[in-house]
C-alpha cells in the first residue's frame, strides 16, 4: 500500500509533469517513441507566478485523503461539459467537428469502461478496474484563425491578448485547446488548484481523436483521457520518480514511466518487484497500449467533485 503525506514542497515536484511529449510520428519506429516529460519550466512559471500554488495543492490533497477515508460521494452524476477551442493556421490545424466529436465519444468510453480494450484487463488487475462513471458532452466548440506556428507550454492559447482564445466558464466547464503545441509535446493540463483562467486541458492537434488529422501511434484519442486524469487529479503512475508514489493504493509501484506497449507481464524492480500496470492511462504507453483506470484512481477523481471540492462546481 503507497501511503505518503507530502509537504508543499514536496507538491512542487510532483506536479512537475504534466506534458506528454513524443520525438517523431512514423509508425515503423513505435518501438522507439515514448511519452515525456518537459514541464518542470511550465510548474516553475505557475510556481513564481502565484506562490499559494502550492499550499492550495497541499489543501486539496489533504480533502481528498479525507474525502476517501470517509467514503464521500458525489451527490449526483457528474456530466462535464466540454467547450473546445480550435486555434489553427493550416487547414489541417482546424479540425472537423466529426475529430472533435471522436474524442468525446472517446473519453465517454474510457472513463466508462465501454472502450473495447477494456477486456484485455489482465486477471491479475481485474478486481481493481474500474468504471469512473463521469461523463461527457460537447458544449461548444469556437475556432480562431492564427499565424503561430506552435504555441509552446506558457499558456498563451489560453489569452485572447496572446491570440489565443479565453477560457468559457471554466468553473462549470471543462475547456479543452486543440492547437499545434511545438517541442514534441502531445499536450498538457492543469492540476486542480490553479488558476481558473488558464484551467483546462490542451492536446496538440495531431492526437486528439482517432479520426481526421490523428498521428499514429498516438491516433486513438487516449492523450485526452491521460490529461484529464491530470486534470481531475491523477499523477503519473510512477509518481514522476524512481519507484515514485502516485498516491493510489491499488496501482503498483512502477520504476519509471513506460513507452510503446510493454509485454506483459512487465516487472517493476521497485521493493517487492510487482508486475507494472502498464496499461493504465497514466502510465506513457502508446495509445494502443493503455485502456484502464483502477478503483483507487477512480476515488481519487470522485472526491474533487463532492461538496467542497476542488471542482464541486461541475458536480449536479
Amino acid at each position: 500500500m503507497k501511503k505518503i503525506l507530502l509537504s508543499a514542497l514536496a507538491f512542487m515536484m510532483l506536479f512537475s509533469c504534466q506534458n506528454d511529449t513524443t520525438e517523431t510520428n512514423a509508425p515503423e519506429a513505435s518501438a522507439a517513441l515514448k511519452r515525456g516529460c518537459a514541464s518542470q519550466e511550465v510548474l516553475d512559471a505557475q510556481m513564481k507566478a502565484d506562490p499559494t500554488l502550492a499550499l492550495r495543492m497541499n489543501k486539496i490533497e489533504e480533502f481528498t485523503k479525507n474525502a476517501m477515508a470517509n467514503g464521500r460521494l458525489v451527490n449526483g452524476k457528474v456530466q462535464i461539459p466540454v467547450v473546445v477551442n480550435v486555434l489553427y493556421r493550416t487547414t489541417a490545424e482546424n479540425i472537423s467537428l466529426a475529430q472533435i466529436q471522436s474524442q468525446i465519444d472517446i473519453l465517454n468510453k474510457d472513463f466508462n469502461a465501454t472502450n473495447s480494450d477494456f477486456n484485455q484487463v489482465p486477471t491479475l488487475f481485474a478486481g481493481v478496474k474500474a468504471n469512473v462513471g463521469i461523463s461527457f458532452v460537447l458544449d461548444a466548440v469556437y475556432r480562431k484563425s492564427t499565424t503561430k506556428t506552435s504555441w509552446g507550454t506558457n499558456d498563451a492559447m489560453k489569452i485572447a491578448s496572446q491570440g489565443g482564445i479565453a477560457p468559457t466558464s471554466p468553473t462549470t466547464k471543462m475547456n479543452l485547446w486543440a492547437c499545434t503545441i511545438g517541442g514534441g509535446i502531445l499536450g498538457y493540463a492543469q492540476f486542480p488548484g490553479g488558476s481558473s483562467s488558464t484551467d483546462g486541458v490542451v492536446i496538440d492537434s495531431k492526437y486528439l481523436g482517432n479520426t481526421g488529422t490523428a498521428v499514429y501511434p498516438f491516433n486513438l484519442g487516449r492523450t485526452a483521457t491521460h490529461e484529464v486524469g491530470h486534470w481531475m487529479n491523477l499523477r503519473h503512475i510512477w509518481g514522476d520518480a524512481t519507484c515514485g508514489s502516485d498516491l493510489v493504493s491499488d496501482t503498483p509501484t512502477h520504476n519509471a514511466a513506460n513507452s510503446g506497449v510493454p509485454a506483459y507481464p512487465h516487472y517493476s524492480t521497485c521493493t517487492g518487484t510487482p508486475v507494472e500496470m502498464t496499461m493504465n492511462y497514466m502510465d506513457y504507453t502508446d495509445d494502443r497500449g493503455m485502456y484502464m483506470f483502477s478503483n483507487g484512481q477512480k476515488s481519487r477523481m470522485n472526491a474533487v467533485f463532492v461538496s467542497g471540492g476542488a471542482r464541486a462546481s461541475f458536480g449536479i
